[in-house]
């Protein structure tokens, strides 16, 4: 009981990570409409930027300025790259921001090189918040959980409840009608973007020392990103949160784990011949299928399910 409760901490966790980086493409796309293929590139500009800043000031520092950096290089990638590219349509867009990343990327390399910088856990939440049945729960995965659950509610409650959240919803629905109230539209786009970049900022700053800071980051996460939101449902916050919690809990439980697919087909009663043609299936353990995993729950909701669990918008 004690294993799966810490491997459950963990899917949490993990899931949580996923969530604060997945929140911000789900806030462009739900109020744009844009599908930012370069998402994660701005999750790794975080890290790197985190990193310089703790190099110079500290950790505090770098998740205070590192996201505001971020944040503004998405702006301005907005207003004079994405808006021009608005008016050819989706696939235009797509493209665009699919160069961007590799912009990004080559940047990254151009500046910090091609092997891991030695972005650190800060010294004084490198120890364990609170030992329980022999397993360990670190202060920094707490922090990094009470962050991703921070962000959350601030998001909901800024959309939701502030005059803010109401004119940029407004803006989206009707932009012709608020830009007669004397709102610049296109000015609220680009913040909107920008925000949404600056808190895939925030999940670098926060996750790039744990899952290492590198310039193959942002293809490695790239991808799970999207499988998020297309469980989770297109522009929806909460099924962004519940998708990115399935995922975490799901993969973490398989690897932690780690059962034979074998002892798992003997185990529902059927009966497979591990001397056959099928003795290498029966070798596979849970922990070796575990990455594949998102990408069979995206399969099988584009199958059953192509809105998502709380979409409302088809893939």
């Amino acid at each position: 009981m004690e294993s799966f409760i810490f491997a459950m901490f963990n899917g949490v966790l993990y899931g949580m990570l996923l969530f604060l980086l997945a929140s911000g493409l789900t806030l462009i796309f739900s109020m744009m409409g844009v599908l930012n293929f370069a998402h994660a590139s701005f999750f790794m500009l975080g890290a790197y930027f985190a990193y310089q800043i703790s190099e110079g000031l500290n950790f505090w520092a770098a998740l205070i300025v590192a996201p505001v950096i971020v944040g503004m290089v998405g702006a301005g990638i907005e207003r004079w790259g994405l808006r021009p590219v608005h008016r050819y349509g989706h696939v235009a867009e797509l493209l665009f921001t699919f160069g961007v990343a590799y912009v990004i990327e080559e940047l990254v390399q151009m500046i910090w090189g091609r092997v891991p910088v030695p972005y650190e856990i800060p010294d004084a939440m490198s120890g364990a918040l609170f030992t329980w049945q022999g397993f360990d729960y670190s202060i920094y995965r707490v922090f990094m959980l009470v962050v991703s659950v921070a962000i959350f509610v601030a998001l909901f409650a800024l959309l939701t409840y502030t005059r803010i959240g109401l004119i940029i919803r407004a803006a989206v629905s009707d932009p012709i009608h608020v830009a007669t109230l004397g709102h610049d539209i296109p000015r609220i786009f680009m913040w909107t973007f920008g925000f949404g970049c600056a808190l895939a900022g925030v999940a670098g700053v926060v996750g790039g020392n744990v899952l290492g800071t590198e310039p193959a980051m942002a293809i490695q996460l790239g991808p799970i990103v999207f499988v998020v939101i297309v469980i989770g449902g297109l522009g929806s916050l909460g099924g962004a949160l519940v998708a990115a919690l399935i995922i975490g809990i799901v993969t973490r439980l398989a690897i932690f784990y780690d059962y034979g697919l074998g002892s798992l087909v003997l185990a529902l009663g059927l009966e497979i011949d591990t001397a056959g043609m099928l003795r290498d299936f029966t070798r596979i353990t849970t922990a070796q299928v575990a990455p594949v995993l998102p990408y069979l729950m995206l399969v099988l909701m584009l199958i059953f399910k192509p809105r998502g669990l709380f979409g409302t918008r088809d893939v």
